[in-house]
């Protein structure tokens, strides 16, 4: 006994092409979510490398600028310390 394709032996094949459509479709999807994603990741990974580079700077300045507000302090002690001698002088 053969059996002649009719209507019904058809759907079945019809569905499951159009689900492997689908299923291609969404790996087509994924695949571009992926590509966007790992650009993404990447361009905040130089902008994490970025952010990094301008803190270094940053605490590198800070620790120059109490550097400088400690050589001031000195200078300023000495100069009070020169002054009183001064004034010492002059009596």
């Amino acid at each position: 006994m053969v059996r002649t394709g009719t209507a019904t032996d058809v759907q079945p094949i019809d569905r499951l092409e159009e689900k492997v459509r689908q299923l291609v479709d969404m790996i087509d999807t994924l695949r571009a979510e992926r590509a966007r994603a790992l650009d993404e990741a990447a361009r905040l990974n130089r902008e994490l490398e970025a952010s990094k580079a301008r803190l270094q700077e940053a605490t590198s300045v800070s620790a120059e600028a109490t550097t400088l507000r400690e050589e001031r302090e000195l200078i300023r002690n000495r100069v009070v310390q020169m002054i009183a001698q001064i004034d010492k002088l002059n009596l």
